[in-house]
């Protein structure tokens, strides 16, 4: 899936629910995903509905990133997914912290 990019996020605009058994999910992207709606789903569920979340600029102060920011994930192995039917790589979750991943490179 693929929208129009919603323009750089400003600060203070994510907020992260973290708890005993609920982790965060920062995925890095280049830039050419600006706007993607990346798919994320449990391992241990394979009946599982994904959840999405766009690609959006980050404005950081020494540079720009883009990402993909899932708040609230209970705590688990992920699969993250390049399309409808290819998986792209797989996170871990933590409970009450926050995992960050790059998006694999095509080559």
């Amino acid at each position: 899936m693929t929208e129009a990019a919603a323009g750089p996020t400003g600060p203070g605009t994510v907020v992260l629910e973290l708890g005993a058994d609920v982790g965060a999910l920062i995925l890095y992207t280049p830039a050419d995903l600006d706007g993607a709606e990346i798919e994320i789903s449990r391992d241990d569920d394979p009946g599982a509905r994904r959840t999405h979340s766009q690609v959006r600029q980050r404005p950081m102060a020494t540079a720009t990133a883009y990402a993909a920011v899932y708040p609230s994930l209970a705590a688990g192995q992920y699969t993250i997914w390049r399309d409808e039917h290819s998986p792209a790589a797989t996170a871990t979750i933590t409970g009450g912290q926050v995992t960050s991943y790059r998006w694999p490179s095509d080559g």
